[in-house]
């Protein structure tokens, strides 16, 4: 099988631009599912470019858990939030090839850009259900320049498959995107 691209961290700075603002304002596509007090996990973080303004929307009372595979990345994120109010709020949390690891239940998963780079998408859809709060939120959003329509609806089926149901289509420049929400679990469930 054919390793998925994974963007390496000497491109660390490219995530981080400014101008980036432009197309993907942080609080454009995250605001409207963010509310303070959450926990959100930023899944596949990088440098952090939405971990910073997602912690400044939970405000003091919430977390977000910045998980990436690169413990590079996760380096350029700390080094970025040390000295400021937000290190308190963002965990950095080192993800391994095949799993995301143990971590605590959150309201929200917000995935931007990265499913695309999961080779075991089946068993992320498990984990990532498994992760979340009865009745939490998965935000993913993913590249139109990756992901064709036809790979993006076999992310939907394999996303029901595993109980998620769609909540929106939020849309945003040249990405494909939806909001899914976790049913309340039942203690029979096979996905916990």
């Amino acid at each position: 099988m054919k390793k998925p691209y994974v963007c390496p961290a000497r491109f660390a700075g490219g995530l981080d631009n400014p101008l980036r603002k432009i197309f993907q304002d942080p609080q454009t596509i995250a605001g409207p599912f963010i509310k303070p007090g959450m926990t959100v996990l930023d899944l596949g973080c990088g440098p952090g470019y939405f971990s910073v303004e997602i912690a400044k929307m939970v405000g003091e009372s919430g977390k977000v858990i910045a998980a990436d595979l690169q413990q590079e990345m996760l380096e350029k994120l700390r080094k970025k939030i040390t000295g400021t109010d937000l290190q308190h709020r963002i965990k950095l949390h080192k993800c391994e090839a095949d799993t995301i690891g143990d971590i605590e239940k959150v309201d929200l998963i917000f995935a931007f850009y990265m499913i695309h780079e999961v080779p075991d998408k089946d068993n992320l859809y498990k984990e990532l259900r498994a992760i979340l709060k009865p009745a939490g939120m998965l935000f993913i959003c993913e590249p139109k320049f990756h992901v064709t329509g036809k790979s993006f609806k076999a992310m939907i089926r394999g996303l029901e498959e595993t109980g998620f149901i769609i909540n929106q289509r939020p849309e945003f420049f040249f990405s494909r995107s939806l909001l899914l929400l976790a049913p309340l679990r039942k203690q029979t469930d096979p996905h916990l």
